[in-house]
């Protein structure tokens, strides 16, 4: 019999050569270098560059949402801001080669390929860290031994990775989640930012910051795009990904994650259960659920379905809304939620692109606003819903008490006729609101109507000023 060969040293060090260029040329690879920077990477950027704090970095986030491209970006503003090239050391760890060696080993074979014994002052970036078995043991031990270098790690398998690094990171352990594009970043990355203007709306004694459209009409016109196509930088860019949606990102994204990205560290043993409940999800993004109509849809049992919905809001494809009563307070049985997909353009890769005459149309603009909300952290969100009435969005106070209420529509009759909005209206009068968000096509006014303040705003502008605001708000931590 044949002696199994296995992969000699030589061949290890050969290819984190070929991974790290700038060790020689002291540049980062021209298609990374030459991609425009997503907003989100001078936050990212802050933290992988602080010395002060002896912790890992973990950068997690969806699949190809450009935490890669990223990091190869991050190695470049390092390289100009006086970090030596051959102290940065960048290996992914999916690569076969790597197969079962330890970070340890991994981190000093780099100074072994660039024939140096002193570990301090070195950047280590494992790329895909979920493939090694145990990281989360693997880096705790490197950041304890190795307090002198920076480690940073990044992976798709958010889920995985964020129970992971909640079990055995604390203190030690840095997260940074990467999002889907926000429709702020889709305009700014294609430089379309121009459509929008700021100028602030009064609305009695307040005054709220907002961004209206020159053009709404082709505003709108890039907004339903960013529903389809817009959540994925590559996506954006091309049209070959754009006429067939389904095979880069259900293949390349949807699949890897039901299928690959470790579902059963949540106990889950039936990924074709879990990819049909997933597909009812998708579908339905915006609906309101329960526990019956799910599984009668999916064909899931109600006691699985529970641990199949924590693991896809932990695996960042979904976010559940529990509601509150006409008085705001929580339900002390929650039988009852509403699902949203946390990127839109998921729900156009499984099935087709939407249109605006489609019947689901609202439902997906109310997807993608609230999408938006996620980047900025856990934010209080929830609709109302009591016998005979229902508001989408309420932003909860620590109090129990509505701090804004937003009612989504694709439709303009509400303009026209605001004593249609019989249910927000209920709701402001019974918590003593003066104003409230209304969403519209392309009308935009504050209307008073029976004592409260109706903001009349289109749908895109609004979708925009979220992710906007929110992203402000994240600069400032």
């Amino acid at each position: 019999m044949a002696k199994i060969k296995t992969f000699s040293q030589d061949l290890i060090i050969k290819r984190m050569r070929l991974e790290n260029p700038w060790w020689d040329t002291g540049a980062i690879p021209k298609q990374y270098a030459s991609l425009k920077k997503r907003l989100y990477f001078d936050l990212l950027y802050k933290q992988i560059a602080q010395k002060e704090v002896k912790r890992a970095l973990v950068l997690m986030g969806p699949r190809r949402v450009g935490k890669t491209v990223m990091l190869y970006q991050s190695i470049g503003e390092l390289i100009r801001a006086g970090t030596s090239q051959r102290k940065i050391c960048y290996l992914s760890v999916d690569a076969p080669i790597y197969n079962n060696i330890g970070l340890e080993q991994l981190f000093e074979m780099c100074r072994l390929a660039l024939g140096d014994d002193e570990p301090k002052g070195y950047v280590m970036i494992f790329d895909e860290i979920q493939y090694l078995k145990q990281w989360e043991v693997h880096l705790k031990t490197i950041v304890d031994f190795f307090p002198e270098t920076r480690f940073i790690v990044s992976g798709s398998a958010a889920a995985a990775l964020k129970l992971k690094s909640n079990e055995s990171g604390a203190g030690r352990f840095t997260d940074f989640m990467l999002p889907p594009l926000t429709f702020q970043e889709y305009l700014y990355l294609k430089d379309l930012e121009y459509l929008i203007y700021s100028d602030p709306i009064h609305i009695g004694k307040l005054t709220a910051n907002a961004y209206h459209a020159h053009d709404i009409q082709t505003l709108n016109e890039h907004f339903i795009n960013y529903i389809n196509f817009g959540g994925y930088p590559e996506v954006i860019f091309s049209d070959a990904i754009q006429q067939d949606p389904g095979l880069f990102i259900r293949s390349d994204i949807i699949d890897k994650v039901l299928l690959r990205d470790l579902p059963s560290l949540y106990g889950i043993s039936d990924v074709q259960e879990l990819n049909s409940l997933f597909n009812v999800i998708a579908f339905n993004s915006g609906n309101e659920f329960n526990l019956d109509s799910l599984s009668h849809n999916s064909g899931v049992n109600k006691i699985t379905i529970r641990k199949y919905l924590a693991y896809l809001e932990a695996a960042f494809l979904i976010k559940i809304l529990y509601p509150v009563g006409i008085n705001t307070k929580r339900f002390i049985r929650e039988t009852r939620f509403k699902i949203y997909l946390t990127n839109p353009s998921l729900r156009c890769a499984l099935f087709a692109p939407i249109t605006t005459s489609d019947s689901q149309f609202g439902q997906m603009v109310e997807t993608a606003i609230v999408a938006q909300y996620l980047h900025i952290g856990n934010a209080p969100l929830h609709f109302a819903a009591w016998p005979g009435g229902e508001v989408d969005l309420i932003y909860v106070t620590k109090m129990q008490k509505p701090a804004w209420v937003c009612e989504v529509k694709w439709s303009n009759q509400y303009f026209d006729n605001p004593g249609k909005l019989k249910s927000l209206i209920k709701f402001c009068k019974e918590n003593s609101l003066d104003n409230a968000w209304i969403t519209t096509i392309d009308k935009k006014e504050v209307k008073e109507y029976q004592h409260v303040l109706f903001s009349y705003y289109p749908s895109a502008c609004y979708c925009y000023a979220v992710g906007k605001n929110g992203f402000s708000n994240l600069e400032l931590v």
